[in-house]
């Protein structure tokens, strides 16, 4: 269980639940008893309606002398004795009567709300409006041009509702905010007359501020957001936002104060004028809550061991694949089943183990491949050989001749494998330096035209002036493969077209024919090792079979790619894409 994946999963969970029931419990204990004497000043549990109702007297009178009211509706509805005093100690309003605790419950300033009760930097209650508060003449108008296009929105996108803002302003709200702003009037979204006379006068107190600061003036927008004025020339050397943030919230403070109540102190406290009482566990509620902790505990180890062994299953039964394909059984497969991590790790083991039986397929096809290509010649010397020493034959300059060609196609096939492993292994190594292209073409149609010509093809090549940075000798050994290769294969009368063009960046090199073509569905294995185009697979079909599967390692090397078409009675064209220039690998 201690090595096991289940044992770990299981001994880390119980662990993390134990933990957490046991800090649970700490902290309901701990929290629960000074719950209310921790909440006070800041807007009890039971009590924040309370406060925030005389937050909203406050930000919507001048002053307390009609609260009286308003704090006897909130007293009978809590349950508790409500008392207000000035900052100095001198009584507002109490439901109640005999002292007051020491300590007050809040305190009430529509400017300054509770940092826990509120979202707004300034910390101003949202319904203390002051000079932007509208009147009855404005609102109307204003309500007729929002039920105006809210007719509008919901006629076009059937969806849409009215918002109103503290101050009485409504704005229309829809989910395609564009059709809101089609439909969106210049009554609507500007400032009324008094919003604009009370933004003047922010902008004045707000400035003064900034000028006191030596700081660039600003224009405070409705939202209390703002932008700098005049047009703007070069970016600030600094950024002003904090300054300017500091300056609105002081210029509203001074703004709103005389349309808002001084600041009160808010005692809130037992009918008798105790202070509310706190809660503390008896040895019930303990024993409850330990019989909770140890139902959580075991309903975790349950579920942990069910969960663990639903996952060991699968895995168990990758560990077993898994040895099976270390045995040797490259068929070794899992099902899947899942989309999860082990699902999605089901896969690619699976993945691995084709990848794997198509590598080892590959191998034993190339073995046997090159073991064809290399026991004809081989035969050819040995027998040659055997019957020179048997006195059959003699050693003349014919069979010499004979015998070297035989050496030179092994010697062929060697170098051609040679260079496919040092493709295959990154090994590779090139020397790019600038080439003519049209150069480059001219000798290769050098090299091939007694041989084009003996076979009675028409060789052309066709240069653009394109030039590219490549490893002359082995671009050089790529394009001598597919020329062959097109010779090879068109008959008498036939041409091979090789032309070189620039496009986007690359340089394209086409190696085109008139012969015989290639089948379609021969066409993805033609850069395979080893294939030829007869089956049969005598040496007059063609060469080594290596020619194609190098010339695509020597493109790729160079970055490039190397592709084959064949257009049904057209021939073949394959096609060398490379980019302009080669890095040094």
């Amino acid at each position: 269980m201690r090595r096991s994946l289940i044992g770990r999963l299981l001994a880390v969970s119980v662990l993390v639940a134990v933990c957490s029931i046991a800090a649970t419990a700490w902290l309901a204990a701990r929290t629960t008893s000074g719950a209310i004497q921790q909440e006070q000043g800041r807007a009890l549990a039971d009590d924040s309606k309370i406060y925030q109702g005389l937050l909203g007297y406050a930000a919507t009178h001048k002053g307390w002398k009609d609260v009286g009211p308003v704090l006897a509706n909130h007293a009978e509805f809590a349950g508790r004795r409500v008392a207000l005093t000035t900052t100095d100690g001198k009584p507002i309003a109490d439901t109640g009567t005999g002292p007051l605790p020491t300590k007050p419950s809040a305190l009430v300033d529509p400017l300054a709300v509770d940092a826990d009760l509120t979202t707004s930097a300034d910390r101003i209650a949202p319904q203390a409006t002051g000079p932007f508060t509208l009147p009855p003449d404005e609102l109307e108008f204003l309500n007729v041009a929002a039920a105006r296009v809210l007719d509008c929105v919901r006629t076009r996108s059937g969806l849409g509702s009215i918002v109103t803002g503290p101050n009485g302003h409504p704005r229309v709200t829809a989910p395609d905010a564009f059709v809101v702003s089609r439909c969106q009037t210049k009554d609507l979204v500007n400032p009324t007359k008094t919003e604009q006379a009370a933004l003047d006068q922010l902008d004045t107190l707000t400035n003064a501020c900034l000028d006191r600061r030596g700081l660039p003036p600003i224009s405070v927008q409705l939202d209390f957001s703002w932008r700098e004025k005049g047009p703007r020339v070069a970016a600030p050397a600094e950024d002003n936002t904090e300054a300017n943030q500091s300056c609105i919230t002081t210029a509203r403070h001074e703004q709103l104060t005389p349309f808002v109540a001084p600041p009160a102190l808010l005692y809130i406290t037992q009918p008798d004028g105790d202070a509310p009482a706190g809660f503390t566990l008896s040895p019930d509620n303990w024993r409850r809550i330990a019989l909770v902790a140890g139902g959580v505990l075991v309903l975790a180890v349950l579920v942990t061991m069910l969960a663990g062994a639903r996952l060991i299953r699968p895995l168990r039964a990758l560990t077993r694949a898994a040895q099976r394909v270390g045995s040797g059984d490259s068929s070794a497969r899992v099902a899947v089943k899942g989309k999860d991590e082990i699902g999605r790790l089901a896969v690619a083991f699976n993945e691995m183990s084709d990848t794997r039986q198509r590598l080892e397929d590959n191998r034993k096809t190339m073995v046997s491949d090159i073991a064809h290509e290399l026991r004809t010649p081989l035969s050819n010397i040995r027998g040659w050989l055997e019957a020179t020493q048997d006195g059959v034959s003699t050693l003349d300059d014919e069979l010499a001749a004979s015998l070297l060609e035989e050496a030179m196609h092994l010697q062929h096939i060697v170098d051609d494998l040679f260079d496919l492993s040092q493709a295959d292994a990154g090994a590779l190594r090139l020397h790019p330096e600038p080439l003519d292209v049209s150069d480059l073409l001219s000798q290769v149609r050098a090299a091939h035209s007694a041989r084009a010509a003996k076979a009675g093809v028409t060789l052309v090549t066709e240069a653009a002036d394109v030039e590219l940075t490549a490893d002359p000798v082995r671009l050089r050994q790529a394009i001598d493969n597919l020329v062959s290769n097109a010779v090879r294969h068109t008959p008498a009368g036939g041409s091979v077209t090789v032309t070189a063009r620039a496009d986007a960046g690359e340089v394209v090199i086409e190696v085109a024919d008139t012969g015989t073509g290639i089948s379609e569905e021969d066409l993805p294995s033609v850069f395979d090792r080893f294939w030829r185009a007869d089956k049969s697979r005598t040496r007059q079909s063609g060469g080594s079979g290596l020619g194609l599967a190098i010339v695509r390692k020597l493109a790729e090397a160079h970055g490039g790619t190397a592709t084959a078409a064949s257009p049904p009675g057209q021939g073949a064209v394959f096609t060398l894409r490379l980019p302009a220039r080669t890095a040094v690998r």
